[in-house]
């Protein structure tokens, strides 16, 4: 009887934890508003809209030389890091990774969603695929123009939503980040 009482007091302090929205008015709670680092901008890509738009380009941009440009992958982060709980929609493409990986070179260590520092989803016009540490997963799901994030940088949780009338889980990470996270945008060229 003691080891029950024990296992139900568990249950109680675990209910007490903080759960993750269910509606996008909930999520809307958290959102965040994400502006791109024009200082991380690969030459192909055009930002506009406050930093909040990216368009790839087929001539160069003209660019300043910086340390935390990408040279190679055609890629963008966000200015802002993600901590404690917040909450944003993107259209077609979304990649989330470490602000620490590198920048310089085609390598693996470069690319959103194939080192084990950065998690991607990526959306095609049928299908979503979800990428982490160079391992494809195909997720179900509805499709949709416009994909709702969500991070719990202190629980660990990073998922990745359908939005339409409704949120529909397509993804969801549970691991724990050992440093801010910034959103990423990537292009294919």
């Amino acid at each position: 009887m003691e080891d029950w009482t024990k296992v139900c007091h568990n249950v109680e302090r675990v209910d007490d934890l903080p759960s993750e929205p269910r509606t996008r008015a909930e999520f809307l709670e958290y959102s965040q508003e994400i502006t791109l680092d024009p200082n991380t901008a690969h030459r192909k890509l055009r930002l506009s809209e406050g930093n909040r738009k990216v368009t790839l380009m087929e001539e160069d941009q003209l660019h300043p030389d910086h340390p935390d440009r990408f040279t190679e992958w055609v890629q963008v982060l966000s200015r802002e890091s993600l901590t404690g709980r917040c909450y944003w929609e993107v259209e077609k493409e979304y990649r989330s990774k470490h602000k620490s990986i590198s920048r310089a070179g085609r390598g693996n260590e470069c690319g959103i969603g194939l080192n084990n520092k950065s998690w991607m989803l990526f959306c095609s016009p049928n299908s979503y695929t979800f990428i982490h540490n160079n391992i494809k997963s195909p997720v179900p799901g509805p499709q949709s123009s416009r994909i709702g994030v969500y991070v719990d940088h202190t629980a660990g949780i990073l998922s990745f939503y359908s939005v339409s009338e409704t949120m529909t889980l397509l993804h969801r990470v549970n691991t724990t980040f050992t440093e801010p996270l910034h959103a990423g945008v990537s292009l294919l060229v």
